[in-house]
């Protein structure tokens, strides 16, 4: 029984020595990982210079990364334009909101019936004075255009001197309520053109931004977030064909 404790007791010390070089041998395993870790075989770009393939696509990677940059300087002042043709729309549509509410206004008040006023030449007279007075300050308010100021002092058909002031000023109220809605009308007009131009000049962007990470990730096998990110279906060969068009023209 004793000869079989010292036995055990013998093996102790050898065994933790042992276990003890195991742990050492294992914390060191760890290290060298930590400090190089093993890299997939797929994400090591083999040995040797680059295949004159790999050249031509990074160099027309580099070229269409080139022209995708100016197509986004394109596309941010689309969208400029876009924005600025927004809020003239925006604009428009409250001047006019603003004429049709005076023409409602004086609508309601042409309902009731009007003074009368003898039928004289001094009265026609005045009444073609009111006419032009009213005319010319609504252009230079900037509410009448010059053809429609035209069209007041020569008297054409609407612009009837002869009619009450009350009929001519609704009138006059009419034509620039209507101007007002053709200048919104055309300003969403407008606008929605510059929102497709902004569209396109996104698109034309994107696509070419894809395209020069597509030609990087077929010329350079390793492993990029970029190329990850961005899948394409245009093979290597097709990219380098495509490049070789664009020096050619």
């Amino acid at each position: 029984m004793e000869t079989a404790l010292s036995l055990i007791m013998l093996d102790v010390p050898r065994a933790a020595i042992i276990w003890l070089v195991l742990l050492v041998l294992g914390l060191a395993a760890m290290a060298v990982l930590v400090v190089q870790p093993i890299r997939p075989a797929h994400a090591v770009r083999p040995a040797g210079p680059p295949t004159p393939e790999e050249r031509d696509l990074l160099r027309y990677a580099d070229e269409v990364m080139v022209a995708a940059d100016r197509a986004a300087e394109t596309a941010r002042l689309a969208r400029e334009r876009w924005v600025t043709t927004e809020d003239a729309a925006e604009s428009a549509w409250q001047t006019y909101l603003s004429a049709d509410e005076a023409l409602r206004r004086v609508a309601a008040a042409a309902a009731l019936p009007v003074p009368h006023t003898p039928q004289t030449p001094a009265e026609y007279a005045d009444r073609e004075r009111y006419l032009h007075r009213a005319a010319i300050a609504a252009h230079w308010r900037g509410e009448l255009s010059v053809g429609r100021l035209a069209d007041a002092l020569a008297h054409r058909p609407g612009w009837d001197p002869r009619r009450h002031p009350v009929d001519q000023e609704r009138f006059l109220l009419q034509m620039i309520r209507n101007d007002r809605l053709a200048e919104h009308e055309a300003a969403v007009e407008k606008e929605r053109a510059a929102w497709l131009e902004a569209e396109r000049a996104a698109d034309a962007a994107e696509r070419l931004r894809r395209e020069a990470y597509a030609a990087n990730a077929a010329a350079v096998p390793v492993t990029r977030q970029a190329a990850d990110r961005v899948p394409t279906r245009t093979s290597p060969g097709r990219l380098a064909a495509r490049w070789r068009a664009l020096r050619v023209n």
